[in-house]
């Protein structure tokens, strides 16, 4: 299976409840953002721009996990900004957890070992038999350093702190845009790449879950894009997610404000997207792409689907964003206001024209995927191509070589 079973079971009765209930617009992933503090500057982000008066901001422990009581999503995806700046990111992990959902940690991997290392600390202490190879082997394997073994024998600073333990209902998702030099140029920082991958392997190791997500972008050489799955999947990653690169208005208006090029030189429009993943559906069969084959269709251009926003709400520090992850109106107060006070009919397009101008070029996983997902539109068979892609063995990625760091040159 692309995705564990209790996993795909867990998502599967939250759409059969509330069709039963007779609920037509209800979440199935909550994109929780609890600061937009980051560490990165990335080109094609806006965030930083748009929340520039709330980047000292954040939610507390206590509105996160109401957050998602209030929308009952089954996933909390925790992005931001940078989460593991969030500081009290494992007791939410945590509270998530108790709530029972599936939680997906959207992160750049620049603090993941710091994390990681507290994890250790921890459990060597209560389990010195057990982890004291796991830590020589971190070691040998240059993923900590003797230095870093030592403090992690000494057990953790503060005992009390909760950490982030693996668990199959939790995943690592780490963001990567192409291997080493295409990386580090879009976050604009040299040595994110090997990082990443630091703390990708040493995570997985440890038995952690983890996945990428990579925005394709104008630029974007999918060959290349091709060769980060190759080489991820010689990793060990679980699953990926691929997106095309949108220009939501505060994205594009950061580049000109900052003078890192034009948007449009830089985002793709719809029909470039199309040439861009013209291959998705081989890709689909070849990686463990995380998604439905009726998004994969979408996204090269064998099919329309309409914009399911709604599914997949977004909540930060100045409430339940409108009317997407992308495109923000207005901040509400309740998820229910959200759904409420949005003229979702303007949303994507209709009849293959867009209503709101500024979903002219949107493809993105965040409105459309749930449309799939919920079976919105469905076509004769898509319900069994969605059951066979799932419950499908899992792709065996083929080894060859990759030259992934390239960041030199």
């Amino acid at each position: 299976m692309r995705f564990p079973l209790a996993l795909t079971l867990k998502i599967a009765s939250t759409l059969l409840r509330n069709r039963l209930r007779g609920v037509s617009k209800f979440a199935t992933v909550l994109q929780l953002e609890p600061l937009h503090a980051c560490n990165l500057k990335c080109t094609g982000c806006g965030r930083i721009r748009e929340y520039a008066s709330t980047l000292k901001d954040h939610m507390s422990l206590q509105e996160c996990l109401d957050a998602a009581t209030e929308c009952d999503a089954p996933m909390i995806s925790i992005c931001g900004g940078e989460p593991l700046i969030y500081p009290e990111i494992e007791a939410l992990v945590a509270g998530l957890r108790e709530q029972k959902r599936i939680v997906y940690i959207c992160t750049n991997a620049l603090l993941l070992r710091r994390k990681l290392k507290e994890y250790l600390a921890r459990q060597f202490q209560q389990n010195a038999a057990k982890y004291g190879p796991l830590i020589d082997r971190l070691v040998a394997e240059e993923l900590i350093s003797p230095e870093d073994a030592a403090t992690i024998r000494q057990g953790p600073k503060d005992p009390s702190k909760p950490i982030i333990e693996p668990t199959k209902w939790l995943y690592w998702n780490v963001h990567l845009d192409g291997i080493e030099a295409t990386h580090d140029l879009i976050v604009e920082r040299k040595g994110t790449f090997k990082e990443a991958i630091l703390g990708i392997r040493m995570a997985k190791i440890l038995g952690y879950q983890v996945a990428t997500n990579t925005t394709v972008y104008k630029e974007t050489h999918m060959p290349e894009v091709e060769d980060l799955l190759t080489y991820l999947g010689s990793l060990g990653v679980d699953g990926h997610t691929l997106s095309p690169g949108y220009d939501y208005s505060d994205a594009a208006e950061d580049m000109i404000r900052t003078g890192k090029g034009r948007p449009e030189d830089f985002f793709l429009t719809r029909g470039e997207t199309i040439k861009k993943f013209t291959d998705i559906l081989k890709w689909s069969r070849d990686y463990p792409l995380l998604g439905t084959p009726i998004y994969f269709e979408f996204l090269a251009g064998k099919r329309d689907l309409s914009c399911s926003a709604w599914a997949i709400p977004t909540r930060n520090v100045r409430g339940w964003r409108g009317p997407c992850y992308l495109v923000a109106d207005a901040h509400y107060t309740s998820y229910k206001e959200l759904l409420e006070k949005t003229d979702w009919s303007r949303l994507g397009r209709v009849q293959g024209k867009a209503t709101d101008p500024r979903c002219e070029n949107c493809m993105v996983h965040c409105g459309y995927e749930p449309t799939a997902t919920l079976g919105i539109g469905a076509l004769p068979g898509d319900t069994w191509k969605n059951i066979r892609f799932n419950f499908g063995p899992k792709p065996r990625v083929k080894p060859r070589e990759v030259n992934a760091y390239n960041g030199d040159k």
